[in-house]
Formats: C-alpha cells, structure tokens, sequence
C-alpha cells in the first residue's frame, strides 16, 4: 500500500502516544475542582477568572415538536469563540494537512487526533497564567494564508449558543513548521480512513475536515 494512503503507521503512532502520556484523571466532586465556585444563588459554576466556561440553567417552554413542550437542563455556557485549526502545505505534488495527538480530561484512551491548534479566546490570551499555544501565529495572522474560515455551532442540546471557528491555513512549500513528536502531517486519503476509525479523531477535528 501506498505511504499517502496506508493509515497503519499512523494508528501505531497514535497507540504509542496514548501509551506515553503521563497523565491521571479521577472524577471528583465539584467543591474539591480548584479555580472554580459556585454561586451560591443562582447554582452556576463559573472560573474564578471570568473566561472559559460556565454551567448555567436554561428553562424552556412552546417546544411543540419535542418529546415534551416544555423542561429544565443544566448547558455550558462559553461566549468565547473555540478555533480548531490545521495547516496544510504542498510539497514534491503531495498536500498534507497537519493535526496533532492531543489529550483532553474527558477523551476515552486519553489522547486523540485533534487539529493542529484547539484553543479557546481564554487560551490565546493565557487566562490560564500558562504558555501560549503552539502555532498560535499561524491562525491570528501573524503567519501564512488564510483558505478557509467557518463559523459553527457546537451541539446545542449540551451547549447554550455555544461557536467554534473551524480555520485551514496554507504555509508555503519551503517553510518549516516548528512541531514536535506529536504532530502528524497527514493526507487526504489518510483522513478519510481515520475518520472510520472508532476513537480516532475527535470531533473538532471532523469538523475542520468537513471545510477540507
């Protein structure tokens, strides 16, 4: 099988990424979650920095068509639009789009396929005292070119108007893109076939593959 569309390497690449992640999640309670608090009047759960996200309460009511007309739910709140990003970049004929095996506290297996930036406005602008992503400049227009920029909405049963910019930027043939071992560049038919793989790619990144 040819290299640009053989996916074993890559599956093996990802295995030993989850393997190799150092790192331990255990539920816990919400009083014991550090930076975080709860009003004690409306019940929300919000940062004590104001960004990220919140857990609010929605009331709905004249929903006709529903199961119901009418109910109570807890929704994440977050008014700061989420990017998920990848870069793409042609060379010796071949496009390759780059993503990047990353770990998220809720992922089964730890870490999946994600795209090459997955930040939110709090993230880019360190709400969180820590670095600044890695390829941030290649997605605030410091760096390459912009192909496509899509605004969608994230599942609005579980999020209240809730938006992620799903962005592609192309970088010249000659430039080198500073990743690391974690970072993958990855073909168009390569993509196709992870994205029948069960717990492969997350879900930003099959929505930046759908404006690919």
């Amino acid at each position: 099988m040819n290299d640009d569309t053989d996916i074993q390497p890559i599956l093996a690449w990802l295995k030993e990424r989850q393997e190799s992640y150092p790192v331990t999640v255990e539920e816990v309670g919400i009083n014991e979650v550090q930076g975080w608090q709860v009003d004690p009047a409306s019940g929300n759960i919000t940062h004590e920095s104001g960004k990220f996200f919140s857990i609010i309460g929605v009331k709905v009511t004249g929903a006709a068509d529903r199961e119901v007309p009418s109910w109570s739910q807890p929704m994440l709140k977050q008014e700061e639009v989420g990017i998920s990003g990848v870069l793409v970049q042609t060379k010796g004929g071949v496009t390759r789009y780059l993503f990047y095996a990353k770990f998220e506290p809720g992922n089964i297996n730890m870490v999946q396929i994600s795209p090459a930036l997955q930040v939110s406005e709090g993230n880019l602008s360190l709400a969180h005292k820590g670095k600044r992503p890695r390829l941030a400049e290649y997605f605030d227009g410091t760096k390459g070119r912009l192909l496509k920029s899509v605004t969608g909405v994230e599942d609005g049963g579980r999020f209240y108007h809730k938006v992620n910019r799903s962005m592609l930027v192309e970088v010249d043939e000659s430039e080198n893109v500073p990743i690391t071992e974690d970072y993958i560049w990855l073909t168009l038919p390569q993509i196709k076939k992870l994205l029948l793989v069960d717990l492969a790619v997350n879900s930003l990144a099959r929505n930046v593959c759908a404006i690919i």
